[in-house]
Formats: structure tokens, sequence, C-alpha cells
């Protein structure tokens, strides 16, 4: 299916863990609250465009799922419902084509994680034609699932922004034929 370009686009997201500041010698490592997830690409649309990919059930359902609810007000959700599971979150706050801040939900599989959710600051800066979108996810704590949850969620998040990306060079997805595409190749 996509799998080529997306695995192209993945590597190209800037994908980082980097503590909120410095450790000066000799002090206690940061704890993992410190961790924060930095992911940033480089989508070949006007903001606006990618704002409202991003923020309306019709732009979001263009590209990330076709089962999708964007209430884009605070307390409002952003959810993807997928098979076995929701993803996304509830608004924090916004400022129109510039930033949105969800309280995110990660997957079931991380119930702690989950429950006590991270939050994910999404920025939309204009670069000439292009829109640079910034995730900066923050609030990890310690512990296997934790950790377990940060490595899922790297790559799930720039695999995200890869698929954006996608949305703006191939077009809006045929969410039909891609789930008959992925029937046939189940039933192979």
């Amino acid at each position: 299916m996509k799998t080529p370009f997306l695995a192209v686009l993945f590597a190209a997201a800037s994908v980082s863990a980097q503590p909120t500041g410095p450790v000066a010698a000799g002090a206690a490592q940061p704890d993992d609250s410190a961790k924060i997830l930095r992911i940033e690409l480089s989508i070949p649309a006007p903001v606006h465009d990618v704002w409202e990919a991003f923020t309306t059930k019709q732009g979001l359902s263009s590209w990330l799922a076709p089962d999708v609810s964007v209430e884009l007000k605070p307390g409002g959700n952003w959810l993807v419902k997928f098979p076995g599971s929701t993803g996304g979150g509830t608004i924090v706050s916004f400022m129109p084509e510039k930033e949105i801040v969800i309280n995110a939900l990660a997957p079931d599989r991380f119930p702690q994680v989950r429950a006590a959710r991270t939050r994910a600051v999404f920025t939309f800066t204009a670069k000439g034609n292009n829109t640079l979108v910034s995730l900066t996810q923050t609030g990890w704590q310690s512990g296997a699932e934790w950790d377990a949850a940060y490595e899922y969620l790297a790559a799930g998040n720039a695999e995200l922004l890869a698929m954006l990306h996608h949305r703006f060079v191939a077009g809006p997805t045929d969410w039909q034929k891609a789930m008959a595409e992925a029937a046939d190749k189940s039933a192979k």
C-alpha cells in the first residue's frame, strides 16, 4: 500500500527525547517527567490547509481514519476510532492556525498511561508554501509501561505526521479502497 512511502517519511521526521533543562555535574538525573517526545515534519501545504486537515472532522477523516470526532473547543474531543481502540484525546486549548494542545490518550494496551494521559502540543508554522508541524509531548512518568508507551508513541506519532504529509502529496485517502486492499492482503 503506502508502506515504502511512509517508511521514507518516517525516516525524515525528526524524533528526539530531551530533558527539559541541563543537569548540573553531580546532580541527580532527571526523572522521566523531564522526558520530552519531539517530532517535526514539513508538510507541503499552506498553514490554513494543514490546520483544516488537522482540526476538522472532514479534514481529519481525509487522512487519518474514516471514523473521527473533532470538537474544536476546550474540553472537546479530538478522537480517532481504530479497530479495537480509540486514540487522540481531549482538547485543552488552541490558537487557530498556530497551536492545539491535547490531553492525549495512549492506546488501550497501556492502561496506566491512558488513565494519566500525556500532554501533546502541536504547533503549525508557515514556512513559505509549506507548514512545519511540530509535536512536543510531555508528562511522561517512570516505569516499564511508560517506557513501552513512549517507544510506541514515538513511532506512532511520527507515522501520524507522515500520513498527514502523504495526504497533501497524494490527496485524501479513499478509505473504501484502502480497506478493500487490506482485506485482499489478509485473505492471501
